[in-house]
């Protein structure tokens, strides 16, 4: 069974001239959230204190154009899409030594604070040289294998871009544009009543798909009752409010001792003013809107509230059985949403070329569906498989639930 038509249906079946408009698109996004850090950053030469959940901006940039120049421009087999080998001999980069600089399969993260790296004007230069030979080697014809390397790297940059999003919240950068906001959610509709029975889980697509959704296997799905949306904070604050963060029944032992390792009274970037809840957005205190999605929340604070009210997280095969089958009552896409399924690679899987993106993430993190409103609209895909650590509250996640 194929999903309904989507923006991320399109581009994954999109031919040499829609990608070429695209990674012109997704650069000029790029730039312009670049260009924000650039401004709030300036005294500080660009600096950001090392955090774990963070890159520095520059790296950042840097590290988009070098996958796209070792993928594209420097593969002597891109044309060969999933059969290439990754091992194969590449031509030298734009920068001489930029794989020792922006090589995130060989560059620690910690390593990243230290590096030499080229300043914004030379970082943009080298990273708009290689976007022009991405597009001089767009192959004519309309070749799923041949087209794949430019379809990975277009989604790459808008990864990337959308971190470069909730980074910017974690340090209280200002990216106002209005494409990249949450908006209220209606009251919540009434629940979803879905049948069950076998479900083909995975990607069967001729168009692009990544190596984690590859393995369609038919699962069986019992009868469940879905939320219709994700939560509100309207609906998650009562949770708060009876004092759940401090009642370790809630928590599962994972949970319960990250938060006290925190030290958490309530969600990331909430605070209590009196009687009004405000929230850290755009580097200021703002009273918080409670129609917003319920956002910037762990896996663990997820499991909590459900142990709370009695529900529970969908599995990921529920979430893409829901998504493709429920049409319009089904509403999605306004923050990535925690399931209850471990990432785990679907039978027979085997990786693609870019062979650090899934594998060396199995059982250490959760599989989140959907999309954000963070999310570039052309990624949003029903069958897309996100994975984070359960404790990540900077990333745009929250959840919805179904009934126990």
């Amino acid at each position: 069974m194929s999903c309904p038509s989507a923006p991320g249906e399109t581009i994954r079946h999109a031919g040499a001239a829609a990608l070429r408009q695209a990674l012109q698109d997704s650069r000029r996004d790029t730039l312009a959230t670049f260009a924000v850090y650039e401004s709030a950053l300036a005294e500080r030469g660009m600096a950001v204190p090392y955090d774990p959940a963070l890159n520095p901006p520059l790296w950042e940039l840097g590290h988009i154009g070098w996958f796209q120049d070792h993928w594209i421009g420097r593969n002597s087999q891109r044309t060969r899409g999933v059969q290439a080998d990754p091992q194969a001999s590449r031509s030298a980069p734009v920068r001489a030594d930029a794989d020792a600089l922006y090589d995130s399969s060989r560059v620690a993260h910690e390593r990243r604070w230290q590096l030499p790296l080229p300043g914004a004007d030379g970082t943009r230069a080298e990273a708009a040289e290689v976007l022009a030979r991405t597009l001089d080697l767009l192959p004519a014809q309309d070749d799923a294998q041949a087209l794949y390397f430019h379809r990975l790297s277009l989604l790459h940059e808008d990864m990337h871009h959308e971190a470069a999003l909730y980074m910017a919240q974690a340090l209280g950068i200002a990216i106002t544009e209005a494409r990249w906001q949450a908006t209220p959610l209606p009251t919540p509709p009434a629940a979803l009543a879905l049948p069950g029975g076998p479900w083909p889980l995975g990607s069967a697509d001729t168009g692009f798909a990544f190596d984690n959704e590859c393995g369609r296997h038919e699962v069986q799905i019992g009868p469940c009752v879905m939320d219709a949306q994700v939560l509100r904070w309207a609906e998650y604050l009562p949770f708060v409010q009876a004092g759940g963060y401090d009642q370790a029944r809630w928590w599962t032992r994972e949970g319960l001792a990250w938060r006290q390792k925190l030290g958490l009274a309530c969600p990331r970037y909430l605070r209590r003013e009196g009687d009004c809840w405000q929230h850290w957005r755009h580097g200021q205190w703002a009273d918080l809107d409670l129609a917003l999605p319920a956002c910037h929340l762990s896996q663990h604070e997820a499991l909590a509230w459900c142990a709370w009210a009695g529900r529970r997280l969908p599995s990921e095969a529920e979430w893409e059985c829901a998504a493709c089958t429920a049409g319009d009552g089904f509403t999605w896409g306004q923050v990535w949403e925690w399931t209850s399924s471990r990432f785990e690679p679907y039978p027979g899987f085997v990786p693609h070329p870019y062979v650090d993106y899934s594998a060396p993430w199995f059982g250490s993190r959760a599989v989140l569906r959907g999309a954000s409103f963070g999310t570039q609209p052309r990624m949003r895909h029903p069958r897309y498989r996100n994975f984070f650590p359960a404790e990540r509250n900077d990333i745009f996640a929250g959840f919805r639930t179904c009934a126990v």
